[in-house]
């Protein structure tokens, strides 16, 4: 296999970076070009993405892959999901994207369920009702009577709009579109009865592309200005950075579940079609484009949220732990004092986190845990006990038996934690990698190149390119203890 370079752009809500992925000798390995802040313009009551910042920052992470003189092969980008940019009747980006965190989606969900019933919009599309899916937000930009919604020619999805502005060529990539409740799974393309409900037209959605398309090549003015070469292929990888990160999963055959874990954690499984039942809709969980046309079954769960803001307060009160201090004072506590229902309402943005968890433990007649260590083990007791209960779900709608959990992302490299979700799984749990999306990322581009012709060619690769942690199930007794005391606190 000849040497093949990729840059991988990976946005976060939060930041971004260019990552430069070098596949060689069937082994991937990824070197950080540069990283970006992406924050969210307030003007006025309205919260935006300023898309064309971000376009700047991916000319400077070309340009610092110039630097390097190595020569790139292809480009792809992955972004967080829901959002999008519209074009007016110039062909160019009207206006700043809006942002899910704004609240003019507040409401909306409700409002148009008076169209279409709540769960006839699960059923259209087997996706988990959330405020600021897409659908939500046109929904509010048309009663707000948006100019430039009613202006609007196209929508382009985040990494399709970063594309277009890379290419010129627009298109509409699966798994990006997946998350904004537009979209019908089976058919696997925008679902015309919810563009009528809106008032919109199917002309506003470009073609649509599977993970692995070529969209176009970089402009020529973009390659002379970053040093770059002229004519690289920009491909459409997993445009949703989950999608990106799951295809990265190093799996050996499909019995297995995956566990994105970072600030937030996705469980889920792999399928070749939809589940949408009563009984998914009553769990919540949804249906979002994978690669090779697969569906990612997962549910959302909060994650590692709860204790990077209790280390915040406690930073500010001027006590600074590292994670193998961390990891040191959980042990010292005795497991299950005290559990919480980690996507309780209480966590989603309080105050002061510990003061929630220890609220949450008084409120439901449990010992609050007042020492930072107790508060520490009551958080990845709680996020092992969510796991089980979200497996054990997992467990009931599978065609397969689950035999294997891959943690994948930053939480991949918490020993502790997955050792916790071994016992509480009572399945091996394998770690890693920490960088999935990004890894993902590449090796689609790869795949859009012929490098490598499936979905299981890029989980081998990955599977021999990294070091993986294997953690089997010890005390599963001490889990299904307690395990009965945690799902009366859902």
């Amino acid at each position: 296999m000849n040497t093949k370079h990729f840059i991988a752009f990976d946005l976060g809500a939060t930041s971004g970076r260019t990552i430069l992925a070098t596949l060689e000798d069937g082994k991937i390995q990824l070197k950080e070009l540069n990283r970006f802040q992406n924050k969210i313009l307030r003007v006025g009551n309205r919260y935006y993405w300023n898309i064309f910042a971000l376009f700047e920052s991916l000319k400077n992470g070309l340009h610092a892959a110039a630097e390097l003189d190595v020569e790139i092969d292809a480009i792809g980008i992955d972004t967080w999901g829901v959002d999008f940019a519209l074009t007016g009747e110039d062909g160019y980006i009207n206006s700043l994207p809006r942002s899910y965190r704004d609240p003019y989606t507040n409401g909306a969900p409700e409002e148009f369920f008076k169209i279409i019933p709540r769960e006839n919009l699960y059923q259209m599309t087997g996706i988990q009702i959330m405020n600021f899916n897409s659908i939500f937000q046109l929904f509010a930009a048309k009663k707000e009577n948006n100019p430039s919604l009613k202006a609007a020619q196209e929508l382009l999805f985040m990494p399709d709009a970063l594309a277009f502005l890379l290419t010129g060529e627009k298109v509409c990539e699966y798994t990006i579109a997946s998350t904004s409740q537009l979209v019908n799974p089976w058919e696997k393309d925008i679902e015309p009865k919810l563009i009528d409900a809106l008032g919109l037209k199917r002309q506003m959605f470009a073609r649509n592309v599977m993970p692995g398309t070529v969209i176009g090549k970089l402009y020529d003015w973009i390659a002379r200005e970053t040093g770059v070469k002229s004519g690289i292929p920009v491909i459409a990888v997993a445009g949703h950075d989950t999608g990106s990160a799951v295809a990265a999963v190093p799996a050996e055959n499909e019995q297995f579940a995956y566990l994105s874990s970072g600030t937030w954690s996705l469980m889920g499984i792999e399928l070749k079609e939809p589940v949408v039942t009563e009984d998914s809709y009553m769990m919540n969980f949804t249906n979002e484009g994978g690669v090779d046309g697969t569906i990612r079954f997962l549910k959302n769960i909060t994650g590692m949220w709860l204790l990077e803001q209790c280390r915040k307060e406690w930073e500010s009160d001027g006590v600074k732990y590292s994670y193998p201090e961390i990891v040191e004072l959980s042990k010292s506590v005795t497991a299950f004092q005290s559990l919480i229902d980690p996507d309780a309402p209480d966590f989603a943005n309080p105050e002061s986190m510990t003061r929630a968890i220890t609220g949450f433990c008084k409120k439901t007649s449990q010992p609050a845990p007042e020492s930072h260590a107790a508060i520490i083990r009551c958080i990845f007791d709680s996020l092992a006990m969510k796991y089980k209960y979200v497996f054990n779900c997992l467990k009931r709608v599978a065609p397969f038996e689950i035999k294997k959990l891959h943690v994948i992302g930053g939480g991949s490299q918490n020993e502790l934690l997955n050792r916790l979700t071994a016992d509480a799984t009572g399945v091996t749990v394998i770690a890693g990698p920490s960088e999935a999306t990004a890894i993902g990322n590449a090796m689609l581009q790869a795949k859009g190149l012929g490098v490598v012709d499936s979905l299981w060619d890029i989980r081998k690769i990955i599977a021999d390119s990294y070091s993986l942690k294997y953690f089997e199930p010890q005390d599963t007794a001490g889990f299904e203890k307690e395990y009965a005391r945690f799902t009366s606190l859902l």
